[in-house]
């Protein structure tokens, strides 16, 4: 086989074929803790306290407990460090970002009619993001036995050589791509020229070692919009309702690069290779919230709120890159670059994520203090891709449905007041949601917080931290090796609240 450097004219692909995978649907289906500093100083454990502008995100019938019209703003900075551990090698990467993470109010009307029963209603709306997706994560090591090789196998055996070779990459669907790139690039070779030929073999050396180092990027936000509604039944009970609008835009470049200190006797071996990702996704969804909380005594509530599954319709845009460099015995030959310069532009696509129950129990002792917990349930196995009648998707959804787990969550907060100070400490664990707990392990986290009120204004700051440990592969066939990764998570929040 003749060396070709192949570069596509740049131009735009309309992809109907699908190039999901499983971390793509727990991406957009959990949420971290945000919202308000007094929020998140107690661990977010507000289900039957209420009175929060976050509050109303656990449960929707907390607006009706606000006695006044409130609105609130909160910025919050959040820093990442990422220690990933690959074959013995360690390193760590830091990500630090800031952003204007919640802002709404809340608008309180009492009944003046004094003999009904339904003393007040309340309407909110409030914008949070859900989860912060910013992110950087590099790991790097030596693999004794895997090279990047193997991922392009898995995808080319079983495409036809004239396919790959005589094909242009924005013809192809995502699988057939993968084989292209890795063709193109020299990484591979069929077993034999026919055009018919459906077999292919490494250009890689089948022994050595494969330094090999991954850079994950990511930025973006998945964004809540709540629009509430609650009232309060003779003070003892509340109801409340959310719509929600959500918006996700979220961007990650990725970058595998691998060479290997095997013996090169061949014109063509390869040597080294560096392959390029980038992923685009936006789009909206919807969710609804109901939640009820009973005042059993004048120290106890209770509280249940039910969150519906989220309906996103998300899009795709994709492009790549693969750089592949050959050496002989003497000399490094020049590289084998494959630039398609096409963006794919996937078909819209659905994901449903999993509905959420929470039970809660506060008891408040007084005017100075009170301690709060909450015990959510959720089910990751019921997350699904649509059109779940789809042969792709089926297949996806049947492996999230493998893989994936139901998990509980426990959250317990207090707070503390002193005059017009409010000292507030909170602590949170949340169960994997993969049945292995390797994937993603479970998260314990630790929270606290101050607060000043100064009568119309309050002003609120808060220190909230996570440990969770994550293995993912690089690639979901043929390399699936990846780093073991030990996350820290801080965020530092500062709220300003007004009432009206």
């Amino acid at each position: 086989m003749n060396k070709i450097i192949f570069l596509l004219i740049a131009g735009i692909s309309i992809n109907a074929l699908q190039a999901q995978e499983s971390r793509d649907a727990l991406r957009y289906s959990q949420e971290n803790l945000n919202g308000t500093a007094r929020f998140r100083a107690m661990s977010g454990a507000f289900g039957a306290l209420g009175g929060d502008l976050s509050s109303i995100n656990v449960n929707p019938a907390g607006s009706a407990v606000f006695s006044n019209n409130q609105m609130g703003f909160t910025l919050s900075n959040l820093s990442n460090s990422n220690k990933a551990t690959y074959f013995n090698d360690t390193s760590t990467e830091k990500d630090n970002s800031t952003d204007l993470n919640q802002a709404g109010g809340v608008f309180v009307f009492k009944n003046l009619d004094k003999s009904s029963d339904w003393k007040k209603f309340s309407f909110a709306i409030n914008y949070e993001n859900a989860n912060n997706l910013n992110n950087t994560i590099y790991s790097a090591g030596t693999n004794p036995t895997n090279s990047i090789a193997n991922y392009f196998l898995a995808y080319a055996n079983g495409v036809p050589l004239n396919v790959v070779e005589n094909s242009s990459y924005d013809q192809l669907g995502h699988g057939a791509q993968q084989a292209f790139l890795g063709y193109q690039a020299y990484i591979i070779n069929p077993v034999n020229n026919n055009p018919n030929n459906l077999n292919y073999t490494s250009n890689v050396p089948a022994s050595g070692n494969y330094y090999q180092e991954n850079s994950i990027t990511t930025k973006g936000y998945n964004g809540k919009l709540s629009f509430n509604a609650a009232t309060s039944y003779k003070d003892k009970i509340y109801f409340g309702l959310n719509l929600n609008s959500h918006f996700v835009d979220f961007r990650q470049s990725s970058r595998f690069y691998e060479d290997n200190d095997a013996p090169l006797t061949n014109n063509y071996t390869v040597s080294r290779v560096q392959f390029d990702n980038d992923l685009y996704t936006y789009g909206t969804g919807f969710s609804f919230q109901l939640g009820t909380i009973a005042k059993v005594t004048k120290q106890l509530r209770l509280g249940i709120a039910f969150e519906s599954p989220t309906w996103l319709r998300l899009n795709d845009e994709f492009s790549q890159k693969l750089i592949g460099v050959s050496a002989n015995t003497t000399e490094e030959l020049a590289p084998d670059v494959v630039d398609p310069e096409v963006i794919n532009y996937y078909e819209p696509y659905k994901l449903q994520t999993p509905s959420k129950w929470t039970g809660s129990m506060a008891y408040i002792f007084g005017k100075k203090g009170l301690i709060s917990f909450d015990y959510a349930i959720k089910d990751y196995s019921s997350t699904q891709f649509k059109p779940s009648n789809d042969s792709y998707y089926r297949e996806l959804n049947n492996t999230l449905s493998n893989l994936l787990n139901i998990t509980k969550e426990l959250r317990i907060g207090a707070e503390y007041k002193i005059q017009a100070w409010s000292l507030r400490a909170g602590y949170r664990e949340e169960e994997s949601p993969y049945k292995n707990k390797t994937t993603i392990g479970d998260l314990k986290g630790h929270s606290a917080g101050v607060g000043y009120n100064f009568g119309g204004t309050k002003l609120d700051l808060s220190y909230a931290s996570f440990k969770r440990n994550t293995k993912q592969g690089f690639f979901e066939k043929g390399l699936t090796d990846g780093a073991s990764i030990n996350t820290k998570n801080s965020t530092v929040t500062l709220t300003v609240l007004f009432e009206l």
